[in-house]
């Protein structure tokens, strides 16, 4: 390994927290590599993260043999955080009764011949397309009696489930992820609050995570645009993402960082924390220079303990 690699290793080290007895876990989203799962694995290593955090879609040659997986990991020291749902042959419509009893069935089956063979302690789930007009409470009460019952089933395996308010999704503005949260059990339902997608959905990360910090299973750190600091307009819609990426380093300023690893802290928060990056478009870089990037702000501004 380089000196140039050796120190980005290092940047994390132990990756606690400052005055904390134990350690907060960093992942990497395995997003960033897309299909080349067995690169990511070894470059999250590499950069001195404690584990990847995939997609089915991604993952699709390892679903039928994830002992091969399994080895992959283990060679490069790190853990598979959890894998989100999505791919081919998983229904993951949460709010039409007609598809709710399939989106169910494949989830809990995901969980039982895939995820647990890892060791995750939660399933991360995005919870399908938003309708044209947005959810009625109708939808999201088929929504939260689904996850009561897939939380049900997931649970019974050891693995919590936890779902992603996500833009564009049943679940993206504040009014929806409360009421998700308040119509699930919370001994069957956990959340993964992204700090992008709640910030550009209208809500204040800092606040879900405050009132909610009791069913918080992990978090995805990304920032915003300044410009979307305290934002409560419109959600940003696909085209204007597709203009300008709206998912951005940590400390480009849409998300009050400094407050939310505060108020973790307090709450001694010690599960994982992913940060939730996309490939880099033209322009954004290379993964490297991203990866330390957001490296240096979590140690140099949100004095990650080395």
């Amino acid at each position: 390994m380089s000196s140039r690699r050796r120190f980005l290793a290092g940047l994390l080290g132990a990756g606690g927290l400052r005055g904390g007895a134990r350690p907060i876990r960093f992942a990497l989203s395995g997003f960033i590599w897309q299909n080349q799962i067995e690169r990511g694995i070894r470059e999250t290593a590499q950069f001195g993260f404690h584990g990847i955090e995939p997609f089915r879609q991604h993952l699709m040659p390892y679903l039928d043999k994830p002992a091969a997986l399994k080895e992959e990991l283990e060679r490069a020291g790190i853990a598979m955080v959890t894998c989100s749902n999505g791919g081919p042959g998983m229904m993951t419509n949460f709010i039409d009764p007609a598809k709710v009893a399939q989106t169910i069935d494949d989830h809990a089956r995901f969980a039982r011949d895939f995820l647990r063979h890892f060791g995750c302690a939660h399933f991360k789930i995005n919870l399908g397309a938003r309708p044209p007009k947005g959810p009625d409470d109708e939808q999201l009460r088929t929504l939260a009696r689904a996850l009561d019952e897939l939380g049900r089933r997931t649970l019974e395996i050891g693995i919590k489930l936890a779902a992603h308010p996500h833009l564009w999704a049943p679940v993206e503005r504040e009014t929806e992820v409360r009421k998700m949260l308040d119509w699930t059990d919370p001994r069957y339902v956990w959340l993964v609050p992204d700090t992008a997608h709640l910030t550009l959905g209208g809500s204040d990360p800092v606040a879900i995570v405050r009132d909610y910090s009791s069913r918080v299973a992990a978090l995805h750190f990304k920032d915003t645009p300044a410009r979307f600091r305290g934002h409560k307009g419109p959600s940003p819609s696909p085209e204007e993402h597709k203009k300008e990426n709206l998912y951005k380093n940590l400390g480009t300023g849409g998300v009050d960082f400094p407050a939310m690893m505060k108020l973790l802290r307090e709450r001694e928060y010690r599960g994982w924390i992913t940060i939730d990056l996309d490939p880099p478009r033209p322009g954004e870089g290379t993964i490297e220079e991203n990866v330390l990037a957001n490296k240096r702000y979590l140690v140099e501004v949100l004095r990650v303990e080395l």
